[in-house]
């Protein structure tokens, strides 16, 4: 492992009596070499990777790490506690702690060296040489792999005596990178001890193929843990008698699998706890899906599992139908038309830009609650900040959340030109956002922004390149010929036409008065409600939070707003009540599920009521779609405002009118929960809702998951 680590990096005598204090010992040392710069910087991104998972492992052993600004260079420190230090393990504390520190900036290769420590983590003898080492440059000497283990090199001695006994010999030996473990349990599966006699035979007579496995591993910091599953799996599928094959998706990027081999594959593993990138690859064949440290701990159990469901013929949706993933995973699939495939490119940009809205839209909200309405014009908290004036924490509040709105219109289009062209799409969508802000044309710049810079992408991807400049083609090429391209036409063709047409909408609708007004949030309420979180319901969503995406939104526009929220929050509201008011017509299933719709109603998740959507759609969408019309009149009609674009009731103190607002969402549950009450009590077979018209708990399930959405 090279010098990172040395024996001024070993403590065999840790006496730190938690992981924290641990941690710190250890990085001491390292700041002492030198190695960080900034003990607290350093130690504080230690603690937010393992917020993230805790970095215990089965066997005694804990693995803090992180990638930090504060670290020069790549560095390992090790400990061993004779009490032992919880770092999260099932099996209990541990007495090996390794602390990695890795650059921000950290190359390929001294990732991959990371890399081969984790996977040395897998084999016993070396973390039972570790725990009998009593000098630390030994220590440190055999974590570099300057020399092996005591047991290991007394094992090599023996193998000519054993081998003869079996070909699994060599079982034990000492971790592979991923490619030549993944090669040599290919061929051992492939050849075993064949004669030359059964080689023979083998061109006369079909032979069972072995059980052939796919997995890939990742984890948040892709620096141990991904690798250390890896190694796990392999050894796993080699006792098992399986072709396993490991792509570790880690921080040093990933080689894709051959596709080749994962057609040929029976089954797939993946062990990760971040999204496995391009899932699609994999989909059609019995997969289980863990968490890495599965992966790590209890290998055997996963191949068990995912041979049996290949028995069963338990397939995952082929590509094209699987419903997993972001917009983003699922955007452009060669088998959807281009409609669908624009609706999600669109559906991409909005799913990256809702958290910027919401967290810029409450915290505006609450800068005006605190600071009162006159907080817009306040100097900046740069220039003037009293700590004790309460106006000057609603400008603080006021003005953190208009940088975050700033954001809005970039993202938007970034990730829409994302959900196109992948990642060289991301830098002439946000630069087309950022010139649609610029020259006032606003949410349908960036609509428009997004989409060109996507096509110009793609179009540059299609053109045949020589080989010698393929590898700066996402770094320089494609970057600075879209950008240009589409800063021209944003400046140039369609930027003021556009900012013409956006300005001719704001003026419209904040000439929105009496009957338009009411009719307008009757639209809204009822597209809030005809799909639940679906693409009618984000467009609505989406059109109210442009609106109020601005320093200082117009009055209809916060009006929008709070007719769109309102109307959502009546479905979910509305089963939860006539759940509890006639609870026979609905299923037990149902009944529970009416229970969580009351908190996600409160919290403007209109997917609360998907579960009863599914089980009876004709009386369940059109009740709330009547429901959602009525409220979304009368809170345009009572005349509500919002700032803030999400939150539900926890943001009552910030809509204007509040007490009418509440009144307005009150009178379309009781629309909807009449009405749900009534279909469902006339329909021809009063037992249906006991009999199986209902979803299915395992369906319940699986729509309360679907992503949370207005």
């Amino acid at each position: 492992m090279s010098e990172m680590i040395t024996a001024d990096l070993v403590d065999l005598d840790l006496s730190a009596e938690s992981k924290e204090a641990a941690a710190r010992a250890l990085a001491e040392r390292m700041v002492a070499l030198g190695r960080v710069t900034d003990l607290e910087g350093f130690l504080a991104d230690v603690a937010a990777r393992e917020a993230q998972m805790p970095t215990g492992l089965d066997g005694g052993i804990g693995i803090p790490h992180c990638r930090s600004e504060h670290v020069t260079e790549p560095t390992l420190a090790f400990g061993r506690s004779a009490a032992g230090i919880d770092f999260g393990a099932a099996d209990g504390p541990a007495d090996l702690i390794f602390l990695i520190a890795a650059p921000a900036g950290a190359d390929d290769a001294h990732l991959t060296i990371l890399s081969s420590l984790a996977r040395q983590l897998m084999n016993t003898e070396f973390t039972d040489a570790l725990r009998a080492v009593s000098d630390p440059g030994t220590a440190a000497a055999l974590i570099r792999g300057d020399e092996p283990p005591a047991a290991e090199a007394k094992g090599a001695e023996e193998v000519p005596e054993e081998a003869p006994e079996g070909e699994g010999a060599g079982a034990e030996s000492a971790p592979k990178d991923t490619a030549t473990a993944s090669a040599a349990a290919s061929a051992d599966a492939a050849a075993g001890s064949t004669t030359p006699a059964e080689t023979v035979a083998e061109d006369t007579a079909p032979q069972a193929q072995p059980f052939r496995i796919v997995a890939v591993t990742s984890c948040p910091t892709g620096i141990a843990h991904t690798y250390m599953a890896a190694e796990s799996l392999e050894n796993a599928g080699r006792e098992a008698g399986v072709e396993l094959v490991v792509e570790t998706q880690g921080s040093a990027g990933f080689t894709r699998l051959d596709p080749a081999v994962i057609a040929a594959a029976d089954a797939v593993i993946f062990a990760h706890d971040v999204p496995v990138r391009e899932k699609d690859r994999f989909a059609g064949k019995p997969t289980v899906d863990v968490g890495v440290k599965a992966g790590i701990n209890r290998p055997a159990d996963l191949i068990t599992e995912v041979r049996a469901k290949a028995e069963r013929g338990e397939r995952t949706a082929p590509s094209g139908a699987a419903a997993g993933g972001t917009p983003v995973e699922r955007a452009g699939d060669s088998t959807e038309g281009y409609g669908t495939k624009l609706r999600k490119w669109l559906m991409s940009g909005v799913s990256y830009m809702v958290p910027f809205v919401a967290a810029g839209g409450l915290l505006i909200a609450l800068g005006f609650a605190i600071g009162g309405w006159t907080v817009n014009k306040a100097p900046s908290v740069m220039d003037h900040f009293v700590w004790t004036q309460a106006d000057s924490w609603g400008a603080l509040l006021f003005q953190i959340g208009g940088m975050a709105f700033n954001f809005l219109v970039p993202v938007l289009a970034g990730y829409i030109a994302y959900g196109m062209a992948d990642r060289p799409g991301l830098v002439p969508g946000f630069v087309g956002g950022a010139i649609s802000l610029s020259i006032n044309a606003g949410f349908l710049g960036g609509l428009a922004a997004g989409l060109i810079a996507g096509g110009v992408v793609m179009a540059i991807q299609r053109v045949n390149i020589p080989a010698a400049l393929r590898g700066i083609m996402p770094v320089v090429v494609i970057p600075l010929i879209s950008s240009a391209i589409v800063g021209f036409l944003m400046f140039v063709v369609i930027g003021k036409p556009i900012a013409a047409a956006q300005k001719g909408m704001t003026d419209w609708l904040n000439g929105l008065t009496g009957t338009n007004a009411v009719l307008l949030g009757a639209l809204l309420g009822l597209m809030m409600c005809f799909d639940l979180g679906g693409p009618v319901n984000k467009v609505a969503y989406t059109f109210a939070t442009a609106g109020i995406a601005v320093a200082s939104p117009s009055d209809s526009a916060m009006k929008i707003m709070a007719a769109v929220m309102a109307a959502g929050m009546v479905p979910p509201l509305a089963m939860a009540l006539a759940t509890t008011v006639r609870g026979k017509l609905f299923t037990p299933t149902e009944r529970e599920n009416g229970k969580a719709a009351w908190v996600l109603g409160a919290s403007f998740i209109s997917e609360g009521a998907i579960p009863f959507a599914a089980a009876d759609p004709l009386r369940v969408i059109p009740s709330a779609m009547v429901g959602g019309a009525v409220t979304g009149s009368l809170s345009m009609m009572f005349g509500a405002t919002l700032r803030a674009p999400h939150g539900g009731i926890f943001v009552v103190p910030l809509i204007g009118n509040a007490f009418l607002y509440l009144l307005a969402i009150a009178a379309g549950v009781c629309v909807s929960t009449a009405l749900v009450i009534l279909l469902k009590g006339t329909r021809k077979q009063p037992g249906d809702a006991a009999s199986g018209t209902s979803a299915t708990p395992a369906e319940d399930k699986r729509d309360a998951k679907q992503p949370i959405a207005a």
